[in-house]
């Protein structure tokens, strides 16, 4: 198979398949290892970066997936219904932050952190598919593991998880200090 026919059959398993495929996946289709499969998929997103077309080659952890171009975002939902919209509240955030960072990671892990419940705050984050269960703790009970998902990824527009931000540890020491003191007048109450 030629190379513009491999670009082609990966842009169609792509089309098809609609969510995100693994470029080990991707490979196998078109006989190549990963990297010289990397390499065609580069060259197909470059494609769509120059040409004008309202789709992009996405990537996501090490799978790739056709999607939309944001800025054809309002032609698309005239026709189909329009995506959820996510209302993340202060709760969500923390809770999905601390997943994002620590994961894979239990509830009970979560609420040491937070010093709250966060029962409603993981069912939401679940209902949204932003965090799934990734398996079992090897634990007293084998609690729940829970980590993030690609939905995750696109939401916060990021490839992967090493994109995101680096947390400082000096702001974390105050973070730190700001909760004790909290958990302090609780106890003082």
């Amino acid at each position: 198979m030629e190379e513009q026919n491999k670009i082609a059959a990966l842009e169609a398993v792509l089309f098809t398949m609609g969510d995100s495929v693994e470029v080990s996946k991707l490979a196998e289709v078109i006989g190549e290892d990963v990297r010289a499969t990397k390499k065609l998929l580069a060259k197909l997103q470059e494609r769509y970066e120059k040409e004008d077309s309202g789709i992009m080659l996405s990537v996501l952890e090490n799978a790739y997936q056709l999607c939309t171009k944001p800025a054809y975002y309002e032609s698309l939902i005239k026709v189909v219904k329009a995506p959820r919209k996510y209302i993340l509240t202060d709760a969500l955030l923390e809770t999905l932050s601390i997943i994002a960072y620590k994961q894979p990671v239990t509830k009970m892990e979560i609420e040491k952190i937070r010093g709250v419940s966060c029962e409603h705050a993981v069912n939401r984050l679940l209902d949204f598919e932003l965090i799934t269960e990734v398996g079992r703790k090897d634990a007293p009970g084998r609690p729940i593991l829970f980590g993030t998902t690609e939905q995750f990824l696109r939401s916060f527009g990021v490839k992967s998880l090493t994109e995101l931000p680096e947390l400082n540890p000096d702001r974390m020491a105050q973070f730190r200090e700001e909760a004790e003191k909290e958990v302090q007048l609780k106890l003082d109450i």
